[in-house]
């Protein structure tokens, strides 16, 4: 694996993390949003990931792979966003505008307590692929410093 690899590797997870800190942030703006209906209800949604390996990022100009026998994992990526199947949350209030027949108003399954380490998780991470390219930057100016 070359150092210009890092920043493909690198690249994909800022991409991954940025994708999970959205779908957090929709999570808990949502949170308390109410609904008359369990079918209308938000649902709490979360990023899955799986590792990209490297014959997908080594792609030559003839769309051939070139495998040299590197399959290691090279990156990550967004495979889909699934929603989570937790229970929604009903409760009972005849009075609110949204309640339905038997007075009930549906909330939706966001635990916002997950939802706040989960954002912290994804900022941490994205910021630690910061300071891979940071570094991996660094470490490509001193190598051409060498030459001098």
């Amino acid at each position: 694996m070359s150092l210009g690899n890092i920043f493909d590797i690198a690249g994909s997870g800022m991409n991954a993390q940025s994708i999970r800190l959205n779908t957090t942030a929709s999570n808990i703006a949502n949170a308390e949003s109410a609904s008359s209906s369990i079918d209308e209800t938000y649902r709490a949604r979360k990023p899955f990931f799986a590792v990209m390996h490297n014959e997908y990022l080594n792609v030559n100009k003839n769309n051939e792979f070139h495998d040299k026998g590197e399959n290691i994992g090279a990156g990550v990526e967004v495979k889909g966003i699934v929603e989570s199947d937790a229970p929604l949350q009903p409760r009972f209030q005849p009075d609110h505008p949204l309640a339905n027949e038997d007075g009930y108003v549906y909330y939706p399954n966001v635990n916002v307590v997950e939802e706040m380490t989960d954002m912290m998780s994804s900022s941490r991470s994205y910021q630690m692929n910061v300071e891979v390219l940071k570094t991996a930057k660094q470490m490509l100016q001193r190598t051409l410093m060498l030459g001098e």
